[in-house]
C-alpha cells in the first residue's frame, strides 16, 4: 500500500476541489476522487451566478449575504476570465413587494458589501432607458443592481487543476467503494471505471463532499451511524433564443414570493430560472419537468413582450442542491448556508452540507479550519490572494488581455480569440501553442471547437466524453450540429487515456 494521504476529499463539485485545491496548497497530500466527471451534477447545474443573495434577505440571511459579496469582490479578482460584472434590472410589479422594501432591499444590499467594485443600485423609470424595452407596458419602474457571472463548470476545473498542480492527485471516473476505520487512519477501497481496477489507499482524514450524495457516503460508504441532515431540492432551468438585446439580465418577482432570472447566455440564447422543487427520491441525475417547464415560460410571460412556450426551448438542465435540512416547510426558503459537521468517533470525517457556490472558497477554509487539530502541520490560508489558473492577468483586465491574445494569434477570428480567453485565460496560449494558421489547428468539430483545443482539454482537464467538453468545460453543445457531436465521439474514443492531467 502506498504513503497515506493527508485528505481523502470525496466529490468533484466544486466544494470538493476548493478543499482539496486549499489543502494542497498548505502542503497536505491529498487526493480527490469523483465517480463521473468534475462538476457532472450539482455544480453545472447552478444559475451562473457571483452573488450575494438578493433574497436571502427576506430570511434574515445577513451573515450568509455578507460572505457571499465579500466573496463576490474577491472572486472577481482571482478569476477575470470566468467572472465578470453583470447589471441587472428588477421590474417593480404591484401588488407583489411593494417598492419601499425593494429599495430598502438593495440599501442593505449595497451596504453589506465592505469593497465596492461594483456599481450601487439606483432606482429606473423605463420611459427613460432601453432596458424597459422587452417588458410589458404595465411594468413603468423599477430598480437595477449589479452582481456576477461565473462559468460554473469552469470554475471547479480550475479549482481542480490548481489543486494537481500543487501536488494533489485528482481521480476522475474513480469511485469510492467503502472504507473503515483503522488505528492512524482510514482504509479505503476506491474503484477506477476507466482500468477496472480496485486500489487500496489509506488517510488520516476523510472530507466527505459528496454533494446529493453526502448522506448515502455518510452511512453507507464510511458506515457513520448519523441521522442525514440534507435536503434535496431540485432546480431546473430552460434555454431559449434570445429575448432582448442588450447585455443586462432580469431578476422577475413572482405572485408566489418567488423569483426568476433570464440571462443573456452563450451569445444567442437567454437562460432561465430557476424553479425549487423537494425531491422525494434519493440522489441522482434529475431531469426538468413538464410543470416546471411551463412554470418558467409562465414567469417569462407575465413580464415580457414576447411570449414563449415549450417548444421555443432549446435546451433545459437540473440539478440537485444537497440543503443542509433546517425543517424550513417550503423548499425556496430552506436555508442556502453550508454546514460544516465533524465525526471524531476514530479517525475524523468532514461532512459538507448546503452552501453555495459563491462561498466555496471560505467553506474549503473553514473545512480546514475544523481539521487543524487532526493536520497540526498544515500551513496558513492562502487562497485569498491567489488568482486561479489563467486568472493573472495584470489589472485583472480582460479586455486588454484579448487584444494581447488576438496580436499574438492573428489568424483567430475575433470572437474565437474572445471564447478562449474567457474559457482559458492567460493560458490560451497553451491550448493554441505554437499555431500560425486555422490549419495548425486540427479538425474543426463545429462551433469553432478544433482538435488542439480537445486534445489539451483530454491532456489537462480530466475531459473523457463529448459531455465533458461540450456541457461542461464549455457550453459549444448549444453551438454544434450532430454531425460534428459523433464526429468529436469518434475522436475522443480514438484518444489514449491519461490518469493524471499533466502540466502544460
Amino acid at each position: 500500500m502506498s504513503q497515506p494521504f493527508d485528505l481523502l476529499v470525496i466529490g468533484g463539485g466544486i466544494n470538493g476541489v476548493g478543499i482539496a485545491r486549499d489543502a494542497s496548497g498548505r502542503g497536505l497530500r491529498v487526493l480527490l476522487c469523483e465517480r463521473g466527471d468534475l462538476a457532472e451534477h450539482t455544480s453545472s447545474a447552478s444559475t451562473k451566478l457571483i452573488h450575494g443573495g438578493l433574497r436571502y434577505l427576506e430570511q434574515y440571511e445577513f451573515r450568509l449575504v455578507r460572505e457571499a459579496l465579500t466573496e463576490r469582490e474577491r472572486l472577481m479578482r482571482l478569476a477575470p476570465h470566468i467572472i465578470w460584472p453583470l447589471r441587472f434590472v428588477l421590474p417593480h410589479d404591484a401588488g407583489l413587494r411593494p417598492a419601499w422594501m425593494l429599495r430598502l432591499g438593495l440599501f442593505l444590499y449595497d451596504h453589506l458589501a465592505r469593497l465596492k467594485a461594483l456599481p450601487r443600485s439606483e432606482a429606473l423609470r423605463f420611459d427613460r432607458t432601453g432596458v424597459g424595452a422587452p417588458l410589458q407596458q404595465r411594468l413603468t419602474r423599477g430598480f437595477a443592481y449589479s452582481d456576477c457571472w461565473v462559468e460554473d463548470s469552469r470554475l471547479v476545473v480550475l479549482n481542480a487543476l490548481d489543486a494537481a498542480e500543487r501536488g494533489a492527485e485528482i481521480r476522475t471516473r474513480t469511485t469510492v467503494e467503502s472504507a473503515r476505520r483503522e488505528a492512524g487512519g482510514w482504509t479505503v477501497t476506491l474503484y477506477d471505471a476507466e482500468r477496472r481496477q480496485r486500489e487500496s489507499v489509506r488517510a488520516r482524514v476523510v472530507v466527505n463532499a459528496a454533494g446529493p450524495w453526502v448522506g448515502e457516503t455518510l452511512l453507507r460508504t464510511l458506515a457513520v451511524e448519523a441521522r442525514p441532515k440534507v435536503r434535496l431540492i431540485k432546480g431546473s432551468h430552460i434555454v431559449v433564443r434570445r429575448l432582448y438585446d442588450g447585455d443586462q439580465a432580469y431578476i422577475l418577482q413572482q405572485p408566489d414570493r418567488r423569483i426568476v432570472f433570464a440571462i443573456p447566455y452563450e451569445r444567442d440564447f437567454t437562460l432561465i430560472g430557476t424553479t425549487d422543487v423537494a425531491h422525494e427520491g434519493g440522489p441522482g441525475p434529475v431531469r426538468i419537468s413538464s410543470e416546471e417547464t411551463r412554470y418558467l415560460c409562465a414567469c417569462i410571460n407575465r413580464s415580457f413582450e414576447r411570449q414563449i412556450g415549450p417548444d421555443d426551448v432549446v435546451w433545459s438542465f437540473s440539478g440537485l442542491r444537497p440543503l443542509y435540512d433546517d425543517a424550513a416547510a417550503n423548499a425556496s426558503a430552506v436555508t442556502r448556508d453550508y454546514v460544516l459537521e465533524l465525526d471524531r468517533e476514530g479517525p475524523p470525517v468532514l461532512s459538507v452540507f448546503g452552501g453555495k457556490i459563491t462561498t466555496y472558497r471560505r467553506l474549503a477554509e473553514h473545512a480546514l479550519e475544523k481539521l487543524t487539530p487532526h493536520l497540526p502541520d498544515m500551513k496558513a490560508a492562502w487562497t485569498g490572494g491567489a488568482p486561479l489558473p489563467g486568472g493573472d492577468m495584470a489589472g485583472a483586465d480582460f479586455d486588454r488581455f484579448v487584444e494581447t491574445l488576438s496580436a499574438d494569434y492573428p489568424f483567430l477570428p475575433a470572437a474565437t480569440a474572445r471564447r478562449l480567453a474567457r474559457a482559458y485565460g492567460t493560458r490560451a496560449g497553451h491550448v493554441l501553442g505554437d499555431a500560425r494558421a486555422p490549419s495548425d489547428l486540427g479538425e474543426i468539430f463545429g462551433g469553432d471547437l478544433t482538435a488542439r483545443e480537445v486534445d489539451y482539454l483530454v491532456r489537462h482537464e480530466w475531459a473523457r466524453a463529448s459531455d465533458d467538453i461540450l456541457w461542461r468545460r464549455s457550453k459549444l453543445g448549444l453551438h454544434m450540429d450532430r454531425e460534428g457531436v459523433a464526429r468529436l465521439g469518434r475522436y475522443l474514443a480514438a484518444a489514449p487515456v491519461g490518469s493524471v492531467a499533466q502540466r502544460p
